[in-house]
């Protein structure tokens, strides 16, 4: 009878060690298995699982890319390859910029439509951060209550409110001006006022009621705390805002008569109503002022990607 050979074990000191079944030796233990090969555990399902999630995120990408790309390649068209669908021109020219430029009061659209936007997405981020800090921080009755009548009004179209809106301000004399477009804002949203809301109500208490003792006031713990503290949803708050008023093409269409006073979107329907398919057919035209008027909330969505994407991950972290 044979006996099986036996090997040196590494010796470990100390009480508790497992004894070596070949030799009985309880200062020596087995070694230890080898590393598992984690490549292999992974099972071909989640191989495709991956594989599908990728094409899908692809096909999404080339689907919000592409049009975006057809436009900017037909601004170099002329006007007989805008088009030909293709992303490459086959006859590349500079004539649509200039002449766009001479063909619109582009610089004056742009103008009226920064200070439009400029307005309108401050005053709403201002007024909602103080709306949706009393509704956070202090305590009175009936708060639930009107906090669910400030909600309900989301429920509410535009279309409801937008014949009662015009009269308001025929009223008061601003039909015709670019004040409906923005003063409507100095009251807060609904949307933005329960946004910050939740944002608020996950701050900690100790900072605010520290200051209090230290003397400070409502509008200073406001001012001083809570908007440092809730930078990113107010940049959030900020960057959705001007985003609606730069592409808004409703009021101006209500409110405006005067070129002069038109925004962006409003001037863009009077070029494709001059230039589109009831006028002189001149794309070209319509397509290079459409990227001329992109070019900046690209840029702002670029230059604030940062403060968007930690704004919406934290605000959906609050609460």
């Amino acid at each position: 009878m044979t006996t099986a050979p036996s090997f040196p074990r590494p010796a470990v000191s100390g009480p508790g060690a497992a004894p070596d079944p070949t030799t009985g030796d309880a200062n020596a233990v087995l070694p230890p298995p080898p590393p598992r090969d984690r490549t292999r555990s992974r099972s071909p399902r989640r191989r495709v699982l991956r594989v599908v999630v990728l094409l899908a995120l692809v096909l999404a990408t080339v689907a919000f890319v592409y049009p975006l790309l057809w436009l900017l390649s037909a601004s170099f068209k002329p006007r007989a390859d805008v088009f030909d669908n293709r992303l490459i021109p086959s006859t590349f020219t500079l004539d649509n910029y200039a002449t766009v430029w001479q063909e619109a009061p582009l610089a004056l659209w742009l103008g009226n439509t920064v200070v439009v936007t400029v307005l309108a997405a401050g005053l709403v981020t201002l007024s909602s951060a103080l709306v949706a800090w009393g509704f956070a921080f202090f305590r009175f009755r009936g708060r639930g209550p009107l906090f669910g009548l400030v909600l309900a009004t989301m429920m509410l179209p535009g279309a409801v409110t937008m014949i009662p809106t015009f009269l308001i301000w025929n009223q008061l004399g601003f039909v015709g001006t670019n004040v409906p477009l923005w003063a409507g804002n100095l009251f807060g949203s609904a949307f933005y006022i329960f946004l910050l809301r939740q944002f608020f109500l996950g701050l900690p208490r100790e900072p605010f009621e520290a200051a209090k003792l230290d003397g400070a006031n409502n509008w200073q713990q406001f001012w001083r705390l809570a908007v440092p503290l809730c930078r990113p949803a107010l940049i959030l708050t900020f960057l959705f805002e001007a985003q609606a008023s730069w592409t808004d093409l409703m009021r101006p269409l209500i409110y405006l008569q005067d070129s002069s006073t038109f925004t962006i979107p409003r001037g863009l329907k009077a070029l494709i109503d001059q230039f589109g398919p009831g006028g002189e057919s001149q794309w070209e035209i319509v397509v290079t002022a459409s990227v001329i008027t992109t070019i900046p909330m690209i840029l702002l969505f670029f230059l604030g990607q940062r403060h968007f994407v930690e704004g919406v991950a934290t605000t959906g972290s609050k609460g």
